[in-house]
Formats: structure tokens, C-alpha cells, sequence
């Protein structure tokens, strides 16, 4: 049978994937091919989108960049004429230029994302779907389940890395007469999008982990907290459900046993904080969503004062896998500490952006060099790191060796969050990094503690001036102190993590800091105050060309002589510099 397969996740859509859809579709059509033509989601490459996928005979093809107009040349050459489009083919048994991208990888969560049509439960099924849990109700105790995931060694893939047996054991000895489960998705770091690509790609995995966890807990209803940026998502979790529930595998007496399992969607209001469980059940209760303190724990005391037990979208999806293939195939994957894999989002200025799952142990200089194609801009230097979102830190190039494992993360000053992987290069200033996190951390305090709320104000008020050229000698040591203070005197972790990279530029990049204070320079030159346009006589040409572009008609010259730029009445928008093809305008 011949397939053809188009990426919809919503990296793919943003690319240009519906029109391809489309444009097959028709032609398939027109030509009463027998072909079936499937949408998936995200097949991680995200850096080549628009996606398609041959599989003929067997034998698979996976098409790059490809547009409407390409689709109906692969219909005519390939499907017709049994020619494949070579020149376009990404990946296939001959052609392999992503074998550095797919070769480091273990696709355990992402297992069949890119691989099913996640609108069919059909397909989940065929995949093995819905055995895990068939095989928990027929062969384990709540207890039994419970000692598999905690042998296995799977740690919370949400940020602080807590093991999920041992928080599921302490829900299931929770005295209550209700208990519940949540899939917190409230995936809110820039530059992360593993939750949101799971759940487009592979509904029925997460819904069948948290099945799994209800049973181990003995609850009997859950919520999934899915932001409401978020829409395919929440359509293919929604469709998935209804799924579920025609077939019986949830509502009364889920898959023919005694168990009852009801399962509903909340769409949160975009709230970072939401994304920390107290906060987050708060929301679902219909409150305002602010943290509480702890203990006692969801564990004890969570869901309307009941046991509760929430873990994040990529742990429950790794639940079914470890139950069918057994503890010890998980757990004889990563370091003696941090099982497993872990998913990353690839961002920021590296060339092969896009969705990874990695075995644990793996090095960072593996994962943006080798998998990553290393950074994008031809002559750049990979700098740095950043990992864990607002909560996490900058980890130094000079520390690329260091292993993908939590304590190791940790002993940086960083944290492994979620999963998000923002690379920089030598063009990136550090500084304005801090500030840029230090920003969004300060919008999204939920202004419940002194510290977080006018501590964060603060500290950005500091970078905000240094980036500015008017830092003083006093400013590091004053935003070491209130950093300190304010990590260890807020409530959640919002804000015992929002100074996270402000510590971790500090310590790894304070001669940055020093120079927009003593120097008040950048070297990287990104700070609007502290750079300057000037041309380079030697190379302009005098086309004239930023002399027209400039708009406030600061650059004066004339034609095939060259240019000045008169710093008086520059107001360094850089348009200058962006528009020269001889690169004779220089930012110093």
C-alpha cells in the first residue's frame, strides 16, 4: 500500500503544510489514485518544514521544503511514475543528510509522533496503544504498577525531576474518599514546544499514562491543563477523548473491568505561574491561579482538598512504553541518577532546530553540534546554553561536554526544566539575555510575595540601566544580593528560580557585565546605547542605498564616493546595517 504522510503538527502548519495537504489531496483526487493520504504531527525536523513523507512499497521517502507545486510533481514523478524526486529527498534508505539529526536519538515519548495520523485511535491501537494499560488491569496491583515506575527510575519531566513512582505512592496512601489526576501542559517557557508537539502528535499516549496513573493511585477522574494558545492540541486531545469514550476505555467500567476513569479538558488563561501545580490547581478550581504553601502536597491535600497527583506530558507519555517493555529497558538507558531519555525543543541560532529525544548522558556539545548542525550563521562561535526556560540558566560553550543528567544540570546553576534548548552564539550579549528573562518573569508574577514581586522589579530596573550605559561598579554585587533573596524567600517556584539567569550570566559571563559598566560597551554589540554606526570608506561603493533607507537622513554621500553616517542624528535603528550588500557599514 502506498502512504503519503503530511507534518500538521503547528510548526508545520506555520510553514506551509495545509496548502501542501491541499494541493496532494487534489491531485490524488483528480487522479483517482489509490494512495492513502494521512496529516501527522511533528516529525522533529522542524528547521526543513513543510514535511512529507512516501512510503512506497516499504520503502520510506521523507520530502523537505515542500510547497504545492513540488506536491504535484511527487504525485506525477513518484506515485505515478515510481521516480522519486532525489534533489528533494531529506531521508530515505539511499539518501541520509539527516542521519546526524535521527542517529544520537532514542524516540521513547516521541515514538509515534510524525509516525500516526493522531486523529485515529485505530492507529494508536496498531501501535500498540491501549496495551499498557489492558495489561495493568489484567495482570498488576496498584501497587505492582507503582514498583515498576519507581524501578524504572523515570524522574518528573517537568523541572524539578522528582521521582514519579514515589509521588504516585504517595497519592495512592493518601487517605481520601476522591482522588485525582492532571496532566499539567501548561508549557509556558519561550522557546519550548515539546508538550504542545506530543500532544498533537500523540494524544492517546499521554491519555493512556495518565489511565495508568489513576489506577496505581485509585482515581477515578482527571483534568488535562492545556493553555489556551494551544488549539490543535486541545482539538486532537478532544477528539481522542471522544474517542476513548465511544470505545469504552473511559467513563464506567473502562476496558471491561470494575475501574471508572473520567477524564476532562481545561484550557488555562496563559498564566506562567499556572504552570507551578499549586497554582495550576487553583486555576482548575476556578480561582485565581496563585501558589499556596506546601506541605501539605497535592499528594496529600490537592484537587478541591483532595489526593491528587499531577506529572507534566512527557512523563505520562513515557509511561505505557516502560509497562510494555519493562523498568530495566528504561532504566539501562542514561546515568546512575537520571534515567531515560529526555525530549529537548532545539532553538535560537542553531541549524537543525527543531524536536529531539535524547538518552540521558548525552552531552550538550552532542546535541547542538552533532544533532544540531552547530550554529547557524556561517563564521558564528556556539556561546552558550540556555536551559529551563525563565527558571533555568546559560551553561557556558566551555562546559559543552557536561552530561544531560538533573544534578549535573543543577550543580550549573541551571536547571533541566521542561525540556527547552535555546542556542546562542557569539552575536548573543548576555546581559540583555538576563534582562530579557528577567522581564518575562516579572510580568508573570503573580505578585503574591514581596520578594518575587518588587524583587524582580528591581533587579530588572539594574539591567535595564546597565544595557543602557548607566551601570555602576555597585550593580553586580547589588544583584547578587537580591537574587539570593529573593530564591530563597519566595513561595513557589517562580520565583525561587526567576534570578536563575542573572546568577548563572553572572558566573559565567561577568567580564560581559563589567564592560557595559566600566567600558559601557557591549561587546557583542546588541545594546541599542551602547553601540554606534560608522562607514567604512575602504569598502563603501557609494550606491547610496542606506543613504535612502535611513530614516531620519543621518547618512550623507554621494553617489560612488563614500558615505558618513553623522552620529548626532542617528537613531540606531540598524537599517543602515542591514541593507548594505558590501557590509561597509560597521557597528563598533
Amino acid at each position: 500500500m502506498r502512504e503519503i504522510k503530511v507534518g500538521l503538527g503547528t510548526c508545520g502548519i506555520s510553514a506551509g503544510g495545509q496548502p501542501v495537504y491541499n494541493a496532494l489531496k487534489q491531485e490524488i483526487d483528480d487522479k483517482k489514485l489509490d494512495v492513502v493520504l494521512k496529516e501527522t504531527g511533528c516529525m522533529g525536523m522542524c528547521f526543513v518544514e513543510p514535511l512529507v513523507e512516501v512510503t512506497d512499497n516499504g520503502k520510506s521517502f521523507l520530502y523537505s521544503h515542500v510547497t504545492p507545486d513540488k506536491a504535484k510533481r511527487i504525485v506525477a514523478d513518484h506515485i505515478i511514475d515510481g521516480n522519486p524526486v532525489d534533489e528533494w529527498i531529506v531521508k530515505s534508505d539511499t539518501v541520509a543528510e539527516s542521519d546526524t539529526f535521527f542517529k544520537k536519538q532514542k524516540r521513547i515519548v516521541l515514538r509515534n509522533c510524525g509516525v500516526i495520523d493522531p486523529g485515529s485511535i485505530d492507529e494508536y491501537i496498531a501501535h500498540d496503544g491501549y496495551e499498557a494499560i489492558k495489561k495493568v488491569i489484567a495482570e498488576y496491583s496498584p501497587e505492582q504498577v507503582i514498583d515498576v515506575i519507581t524501578s524504572s527510575g523515570l524522574r518528573g519531566r517537568g523541572g524539578g525531576g522528582f521521582s514519579t513512582g514515589l509521588k504516585w505512592k504517595f497519592a495512592r496512601q493518601a487517605q481520601g474518599d476522591k482522588k485525582y489526576v492532571i496532566c499539567n501542559a501548561d508549557e509556558g517557557d519561550p522557546g519550548a514546544f515539546m508538550d504542545r508537539s506530543a500532544l498533537e502528535g500523540d494524544p492517546h499516549s499521554i491519555l493512556e499514562g495518565m489511565m495508568i496513573a489513576a489506577y496505581a493511585i485509585g482515581a477515578d477522574e482527571g483534568y488535562l491543563y492545556v493553555r489556551a494558545e494551544y488549539p490543535k492540541a486541545i482539538a486532537r486531545l478532544k477528539t481522542a477523548i471522544a474517542q476513548c469514550l465511544d470505545r469504552g476505555f473511559l467513563g464506567k467500567g473502562i476496558f471491561g473491568s470494575n475501574i471508572d476513569l473520567k477524564l476532562k479538558i481545561k484550557e488555562g488563561a496563559g498564566a506562567f505561574v499556572c504552570g507551578e501545580e499549586t497554582a495550576l490547581i487553583a486555576s482548575i478550581e476556578g480561582k485565581r491561579g496563585m501558589p499556596r504553601f506546601r506541605p501539605p502536597f497535592p499528594a496529600q491535600k490537592g484537587l478541591w482538598a483532595k489526593p491528587t497527583n499531577i506529572n507534566n506530558v512527557e512523563t505520562y507519555a513515557n509511561v505505557p512504553w516502560i509497562i510494555l517493555n519493562g523498568p530495566d529497558a528504561f532504566s539501562g538507558m542514561g546515568t546512575q541518577l537520571s534515567k531515560g531519555t529526555k525530549v529537548f525543543a532545539l532553538a535560537g541560532k542553531i541549524k537543525n532546530s527543531g524536536l529531539v529525544e535524547v538518552p540521558m548522558g548525552i552531552t550538550i556539545n552532542e546535541i547542538v553540534n552533532e544533532i544540531g548542525g552547530g550554529v547557524k550563521e556561517k563564521g558564528r562561535v556556539f556561546k552558550a546554553v540556555q536551559m529551563g526556560g525563565p527558571s533555568g540558566g546559560c551553561i557556558p560553550a566551555t562546559m559543552g561536554d557536561l552530561k544531560i543528567d538533573y544534578n549535573e544540570i543543577t550543580k550549573t546553576g541551571a536547571i533541566m526544566g521542561s525540556g527547552g534548548m535555546v542556542v546562542m552564539d557569539d552575536s548573543t550579549c548576555m546581559v540583555d539575555v538576563a534582562k530579557f528573562f528577567l522581564t518575562f518573569t516579572q510580568n508573570e508574577s503573580c505578585g503574591k510575595c514581596t520578594f518575587c514581586r518588587i524583587g524582580t522589579k528591581r533587579m530588572l530596573e539594574i539591567l535595564e540601566r546597565i544595557t543602557e550605559g548607566k551601570g555602576q561598579e555597585s550593580d553586580i554585587a547589588l544583584l547578587e544580593d537580591l537574587s539570593h533573596k529573593i530564591k530563597y524567600s519566595s513561595l513557589c517556584g517562580l520565583g525561587q528560580t526567576a534570578p536563575n539567569p542573572v546568577l548563572t550570566t553572572l558566573k559565567y559571563f561577568r567580564d560581559e557585565y563589567e564592560s557595559h559598566i566600566r567600558d559601557k560597551k557591549c561587546p557583542a554589540r546588541v545594546c541599542t546605547a551602547l553601540i554606534k554606526f560608522q562607514i567604512n570608506e575602504d569598502k563603501c561603493t557609494g550606491c547610496t542605498l542606506c543613504a535612502r533607507k535611513c530614516p531620519v537622513d543621518a547618512i550623507t554621500g554621494t553617489v560612488k564616493n563614500p558615505h558618513h553616517i553623522d552620529p548626532e542624528l542617528c537613531i540606531k535603528c540598524g537599517l543602515c546595517y542591514s541593507v548594505c550588500k558590501f557590509d561597509a557599514v560597521e557597528k563598533i
